[in-house]
């Protein structure tokens, strides 16, 4: 395995993977927590279209992935009641987005497609983290560390708001621009996360750890930090099983990780709150 370490587009991937999954933990956190998950499910498929609309038109591809998500975000956070998004918001505009991009890759594949860019619509789905180079993990860790300190800024309010948002809007809590800013911030992440895990399984990275840290302790900070650490964990196991198992893609083995990390943590507490049912039992019995 320390064989690995000497190939460049390993320590690359680990680099960019590792910045990406700080991020996605930390920001995905908040999003179990506000019950968003379909926001960043539409986010990730957002990205997909932006990519899309900027191969039709003939500009760089990560521009578009990252305008089109952070624009979207900003959008859905402004159109929720409570600083988010209700499902039906979120259902219409994932419903129009994603056949505005169909559009475009009807127009990419008929006009534009071919050359260095013939691979770009599997990409985009599936992501390549092996293809990171120097420049590309460099710039994932500049983004990631600009979008955890931007968290890390708006963290307790976002928190109160997220616990109580009638309360926090009374206490001036600025609710519905900290759902804006964090739903911009999502759409950060799934702008980072995507050439490196795809838009299809991008909200795992989101989701999964952050739901099994919820799982396995109901103390906020504890929780928030475990969320991204477990993240970084599914990318280092993902990325080592898909060298050691070249047939197993890696978004396909951090995914699985990150799945495997959530079904432990639901079984761990399923174990934990059958324990305490039976210390009360014992306790009654006993008085």
């Amino acid at each position: 395995m320390t064989s690995m370490f000497a190939h460049p587009f390993i320590v690359h991937a680990l680099i960019a993977g590792t910045a990406v999954a700080l991020l996605c933990g930390a920001a995905g956190y908040f999003l179990v927590q506000r019950g968003e998950v379909f926001a960043g499910d539409a986010l990730g498929h957002v990205a997909y279209t932006g990519a899309m609309a900027a191969l039709a038109i003939g500009i760089n591809l990560h521009a578009g992935l990252f305008v089109a998500s952070v624009v979207a975000g900003i959008a859905l956070g402004i159109g929720g009641a409570r600083g988010g998004s209700d499902d039906v918001a979120i259902g219409s505009f994932f419903s129009w987005i994603l056949g505005l991009g169909v559009l475009f890759l009807t127009f990419y594949t008929t006009h534009r497609s071919g050359g260095s860019n013939g691979n770009a619509n599997v990409n985009v789905l599936f992501g390549s983290i092996f293809g990171i180079d120097s420049a590309a993990a460099c710039t994932a860790v500049l983004i990631a560390v600009a979008g955890i300190v931007l968290l890390l800024g708006i963290s307790r309010p976002l928190l109160f708001a997220t616990i109580d948002p009638a309360v926090a809007r009374a206490a001036g809590v600025p609710v519905r621009l900290l759902g804006a800013v964090f739903l911009a911030l999502i759409g950060l992440a799934v702008a980072e996360a995507t050439p490196l895990v795809g838009a299809v399984v991008v909200l795992g990275l989101l989701a999964a750890p952050a739901a099994a840290a919820v799982r396995l302790t109901n103390r906020p900070w504890r929780a928030f930090y475990l969320s991204a650490g477990l993240a970084v964990f599914a990318v280092w196991a993902g990325i080592t099983a898909s060298y050691l198992l070249p047939a197993a893609p890696a978004s396909f083995t951090i995914m699985a990780v990150a799945t495997c990390c959530y079904l432990a943590a639901v079984l761990l507490d399923l174990l934990r709150r059958r324990a305490n049912t039976r210390v009360r039992a014992t306790g009654r019995v006993l008085r």
